[in-house]
């Protein structure tokens, strides 16, 4: 059988999977702008957003493709095992000679993301990145990759030479717990890009801890994130687990909305804890590291593979590679159908709960200001939404918001 002939077939169809949806969005700005939201936009900002939207998509389409050129240039003929041949036979350096080449290849993408940040976000008036900060992002960006892919690489070795075929089972147990300590570690991650500051005393940290109070739900902070460092766009979250549990709110979030429409975001960012959709989550990346585990098994056990690429027995980083941008992208669309439907439910049961809280109104204006203050698509195709959001779309939202009031 011919692996490399194979790996290569299954690379180009996730890479026409991804200019076909990359072709969906783009017509998607010529889609009717529903009724429910059409306040959003006015004219001129609705023409901006038109050629913001063009120009992302262009230079989605330029990245991904190169990206994939680097990808067969770097397979057919052979460069990582050629690269790894370089260095000490053992299987760790042989893992973590591939994973260096793939992340200084990754390197050759920057310039995308430049021009994404301080070219195209800084035209619409959404980039507050200095240049600093934009190369800074990035080496630690890179240096963290690096580190994560070396630990899931190391855990690969280690579970499959010492147990071989039972690699399935604790391969995913092993990956869910990595995730689970990375959300867990979360909070200390981000500051190293971040700076968060406790919330000042007043009438909207005792609006947010009296809906904590009211349910019972206990959370260490609530911090404010300086967002505006790098963006004018805005957004909320939370983050770790139980007592640990930190609510953070942008400052954009804080300079660009009402009171009560924050209380309204938070209320529906509780309504997920509320709902347990944080274990539901956990779940279901239990369910998609279980896939991973198959397809290491698979891979690993398949000694063909190998010498198909250059290599004189297994490479565990080049096996990384073939799983995660082969394997697990070929059958990921499917996955998501599941994750993204699931997902959006939660977000309506989120959602019922700012209602329920009395901030509907406020949720939906909160909601308006956000999707303005973000440039988000207000008419998306309905068959990219099924395929690839996670969140329902503003008009379906509301629409949701307003039934639950009139019942």
């Amino acid at each position: 059988m011919n692996y490399k002939l194979i790996t290569i077939i299954i690379l180009t169809a996730v890479y026409l999977w991804g200019l076909l949806l990359n072709m969906i969005s783009m017509r998607s700005v010529k889609n009717p702008v529903p009724v429910n939201v059409a306040d959003v936009y006015d004219p001129e900002t609705y023409r901006k957003w038109r050629e913001y939207k063009k120009e992302k998509s262009r230079l989605g389409v330029i990245s991904e493709t190169v990206s994939f050129g680097i990808s067969l240039l770097l397979i057919i003929p052979n460069v990582y095992a050629a690269f790894a041949g370089l260095f000490p036979k053992t299987a760790f350096v042989q893992m973590l000679a591939v994973i260096l080449l793939s992340a200084v290849s990754d390197l050759l993408l920057i310039p995308f993301s430049w021009h994404n940040t301080m070219v195209i976000e800084e035209k619409y008036g959404f980039n507050r990145t200095g240049k600093k900060t934009f190369w800074m992002d990035e080496l630690k960006s890179f240096f963290i990759g690096i580190l994560i892919s070396v630990i899931i690489g190391s855990l690969l070795m280690w579970i499959h030479q010492a147990l071989g075929d039972l690699l399935i089972i604790v391969f995913a147990g092993a990956m869910t717990l990595l995730l689970l300590g990375i959300t867990f570690l979360y909070p200390m991650i981000s500051r190293i890009f971040n700076k968060f500051t406790p919330l000042e005393d007043g009438e909207l940290k005792e609006k947010l801890t009296g809906l904590l109070e009211k349910h019972g739900y206990k959370v260490r902070a609530i911090q404010v994130m300086d967002a505006s460092r790098r963006t004018t766009k805005s957004n909320a979250y939370f983050s770790g687990f139980g007592k640990m549990k930190t609510i953070v709110l942008y400052d954009t979030m804080i300079q660009q909305m009402t009171t009560d429409e924050i209380c309204a975001v938070f209320a529906h960012e509780m309504g997920h804890g509320l709902h347990k959709d944080t274990l539901r989550n956990q779940v279901m990346s239990f369910l998609m590291m279980l896939v991973v585990g198959v397809l290491a098994w698979l891979t690993l056990r398949t000694e063909g593979i190998w010498p198909a690429f250059g290599f004189d027995g297994i490479n565990y980083g080049f096996a990384m590679i073939l799983i995660m941008s082969a394997e697990f992208a070929l059958i990921s669309p499917l996955f998501g159908l599941l994750t993204n439907y699931l997902s959006r439910r939660a977000e309506y049961r989120a959602d019922a709960q700012a209602v329920q809280e009395g901030y509907g109104e406020a949720l939906i204006s909160g909601l308006k200001k956000l999707s303005r203050e973000n440039f988000a698509d207000l008419a998306p195709s309905p068959l990219l939404v099924k395929l690839e959001y996670s969140h329902p779309t503003l008009s379906q939202r509301i629409d949701a918001i307003r039934k639950q009031q009139e019942a």
